[in-house]
């Protein structure tokens, strides 16, 4: 099949090309056997090898981890990032996560209009209604609400399911552009109560999406 594809996109050392691509893919264990036979991860890394022939300067891989197991999708996305080191890579998915974890860039469209068109910190940071902490206090969950809410610029405080005993865990959402983590401190700490855990929540690509087609 690769060297069929060689011969249609009129590379001259066939051999030597093809033996470039499978090794770059880690396919030649399983040059001789039929395609139809493989797995549908060594099946993804020969539609790969065979985009990859001739050396092309941008890559298109549409779905390249649809219907892989775990660890077949850990191959692919490794293959994908050595890839875009000497190649643009345009990546077509519907699996977010994946999308997130190798793209630099994200287009996204919606009923084949354009409405997004950035890194995916930038959208985050644009997206961002409120500055979202989420927050572990050793402490009655109904005491630290109310004293969360009389912090500036905090807007809601809401109760998630406690991760350890005698904790509270709590989601503050707070006005754009606001970071409340200092005033959270302090406010907390005039109480003795102690924080066992406190991080910003950035937005994943997935609620970004939802987003920007009008479904979240």
């Amino acid at each position: 099949y690769l060297r069929f594809v060689a011969r249609a996109k009129g590379v001259k050392n066939l051999a030597q090309e093809v033996d470039r691509v499978m090794d770059l893919t880690q396919i030649a264990d399983v040059r001789d056997r039929l395609i139809r036979n493989l797995s549908k991860g060594y099946r993804q890394r020969i539609g790969i090898a065979q985009a990859m022939i001739g050396d092309p300067k941008v890559l298109i891989l549409d779905e390249p981890m649809v219907g892989l197991d775990p660890q077949q999708i850990i191959e692919v996305r490794d293959l994908i990032l050595d890839l875009k080191q000497s190649h643009t890579v345009i990546l077509s998915s519907h699996i977010l996560p994946e999308i997130q974890s190798v793209c630099d860039r994200v287009v996204v469209l919606n009923e084949g209009s354009l409405v997004a068109d950035d890194t995916p910190e930038h959208l985050s940071a644009k997206l961002s209604a409120a500055s979202r902490l989420r927050l572990r206090v050793a402490a009655p969950a109904e005491s630290v609400i109310q004293l969360l809410k009389t912090i500036r610029d905090v807007e809601t405080v809401t109760q998630q399911n406690p991760q350890e005993p005698g904790c509270c865990e709590l989601l503050i959402e707070a006005a754009q552009g606001s970071d409340i983590r200092r005033a959270v401190f302090c406010r907390l700490s005039e109480r003795q109560y102690p924080i066992l855990y406190m991080a910003l929540e950035e937005m994943t690509l997935e609620s970004i999406f939802l987003s920007l087609t009008g479904n979240g």
